[in-house]
């Protein structure tokens, strides 16, 4: 067993910790304004298909990850009229959004490359394996400081605490869900680009693999702050690391070790979304007095 225990796996941890954190950061801002946002799994599976696609099409992995964030940004906009226009129930519009997205991507491969398992393969030189890292490195200390010490953040929480005194003070709190939802879906498409032009050089069908869930379960135990989601996003990070080292060294079936990383999601939601405070407004939509 000491051969797991590497410094290879503080860099898997970090690498695999990336999606997790970039997406749940996107779902921060949109959960913390009142907004459940259960679409990023969705969303992540968006910014996949997109990055890789225009990637594969342009040679260029920056105009694939600027096209991540519009796919990203525009499909969560979806999510944000059903749910603030129309009152829909945010949760099954997410869910929704999570369904037509398993389907959707193999849709467009096959037409577009007459494959709906997977594209292309993307020169290695196409691909960005360190710019996501930055990004959602920087992205934490960034968060804190727009949630906590900016006009915006104070709006965004407001909204997602208590919408009527926040409309009461001239804060338009639509206006503010918008933005913290296409936000969130701008960020967690950059989460997907990472996985097919960063991790991997290509798109595969349903890559995400459930990180979505993964990474609205770290949001949950990080109650919905940036440094609290980061440390859970590593710890997901660091429990998907010690399953893919332990493949072919420890002495246990290889299905027992690939599920430690879903297992440790239920047991965090089981023993700790009932300690964890979301907004107070979370899942409740909001109807301007006239």
């Amino acid at each position: 067993m000491t051969e797991i225990f590497t410094l290879s796996i503080v860099l898997s941890t970090i690498r695999l910790a990336t999606p997790l954190l970039l997406a749940a950061l996107g779902g921060l801002y949109s959960e913390r304004a009142g907004v459940i946002n259960i679409a990023l799994e969705g969303l992540m599976l968006a910014g996949a298909f997109t990055a890789a696609a225009v990637t594969y099409y342009t040679q260029s992995p920056w105009v694939g990850l600027l096209a991540a964030v519009v796919a990203g940004a525009t499909v969560a906009g979806v999510h944000a009229v059903a749910c603030i226009q129309f009152k829909a129930d945010q949760v099954v519009s997410g869910t929704a959004i999570n369904i037509l997205f398993l389907g959707v991507p193999a849709l467009l491969s096959g037409a577009l490359f007459s494959s709906t398992g997977a594209t292309p393969q993307i020169p290695k030189e196409n691909l960005i394996p360190w710019t996501p890292i930055v990004i959602a490195v920087a992205l934490v200390p960034l968060t804190w400081y727009v949630l906590n010490r900016t006009p915006f953040g104070l709006r965004l929480r407001a909204v997602g605490e208590n919408p009527e005194a926040a409309d009461a003070a001239g804060v338009g709190v639509a206006r503010i869900r918008y933005a913290a939802v296409l936000l969130s879906g701008a960020l967690a498409a950059i989460g997907g680009a990472y996985l097919s032009i960063g991790q991997a050089s290509l798109f595969t069908r349903n890559m995400t693999a459930g990180r979505g869930f993964i990474a609205l379960a770290a949001l949950i135990f990080g109650k919905w702050r940036p440094v609290q989601t980061m440390l859970a996003c590593l710890l997901f990070g660091f429990a998907e690391a010690m399953s893919i080292q332990m493949q072919g060294v420890a002495k246990i079936p290889v299905q027992f070790i690939q599920i430690i990383p879903y297992v440790l999601t239920i047991v965090v939601l089981a023993g700790f979304i009932g300690a964890s405070r979301a907004p107070r407004a979370l899942g409740l939509p909001y109807q301007k007095e006239r």
